[in-house]
């Protein structure tokens, strides 16, 4: 349960209005066959309407924009009405495209003026703590023009040549150093205007858009994640997720 009275980050300084964009018109095809991934259900809710509250838990953000199936956006909206949701947050629900770029695009074109402070988040990072939205947000707030939450790597990584056959063996080309590689999860955020002209320039088809920040020139940094801020891409994620939820509801109470 969120503590109404824990101060925003924006706290005794003037800041304008946060808007987060959640773009949720993929498929999850790696989840298996059914309703889209965001639509799958955690602990009774869909994963979706789990990511629209963590990011309406930050009390910065005055707009969500939900970024739906271009054939479903009707019952999306359906969905957030249904569910309790914060009153002092305003939801949008706009159709999406044919890639997750030109999804966020879409969901950039629907904000209204004034919201110059833009979050990115995906709708399979259900359980990401209202801490790690906000720390986000003041680091955008600090100047930077796109900021991620990132881990340290737990497990040594090596860069491969691809196999010459799927599944086959893969020649090892070198070990990078870990201890300088981060995990980016989302919350991504930016100065509005910046992801924009990332947006409008960048034409590669990418799926982080702090990369296409990078393309720019752009200063990117880093503040830390969060472990429950996991991406649920697998059926075993789901198994992961619903232990988190079971835990938070035994000492938290709900």
């Amino acid at each position: 349960m969120s503590d109404d009275s824990r101060p925003s980050p924006t706290s005794g300084r003037p800041g304008a209005p946060v808007a987060a964009v959640i773009p949720a018109a993929g498929r999850g095809v790696r989840l298996g066959p059914g309703a889209p991934k965001a639509l799958r259900a955690l602990n009774g809710t869909p994963m979706l309407i789990h990511a629209v509250r963590a990011m309406a838990a930050s009390r910065a953000v005055s707009l969500v924009v939900v970024v739906a199936p271009s054939d479903g956006a009707a019952e999306v909206k359906s969905l957030l009405d249904a569910h309790a949701l914060p009153e002092r947050t305003d939801f949008l629900v706009v159709p999406g495209g044919e890639t997750r770029q030109e999804s966020v695009r879409l969901g950039l074109d629907a904000l209204p003026p004034g919201h110059d402070i833009v979050l990115v988040h995906d709708a399979a990072r259900p359980l990401v703590p209202v801490d790690t939205v906000d720390a986000v947000i003041e680091a955008v707030q600090a100047g930077a023009p796109a900021v991620v939450p990132a881990l340290p790597l737990a497990d040594t990584v090596k860069q491969v040549e691809p196999a010459a056959v799927p599944g086959g063996p893969e020649q090892v080309v070198s070990t990078p150093d870990r201890s300088r590689l981060r995990a980016v999860q989302t919350p991504q955020g930016f100065d509005r205007a910046t992801l924009v002209r990332a947006h409008e320039t960048v034409t590669d088809d990418v799926t982080d858009d702090a990369s296409m920040v990078e393309q720019l020139g752009e200063r990117v940094v880093a503040v830390p994640g969060h472990e429950e801020a996991f991406k649920v891409t697998r059926p075993l994620d789901l198994v992961l997720a619903e232990a988190v939820l079971a835990r938070r509801r035994l000492n938290d109470g709900f």
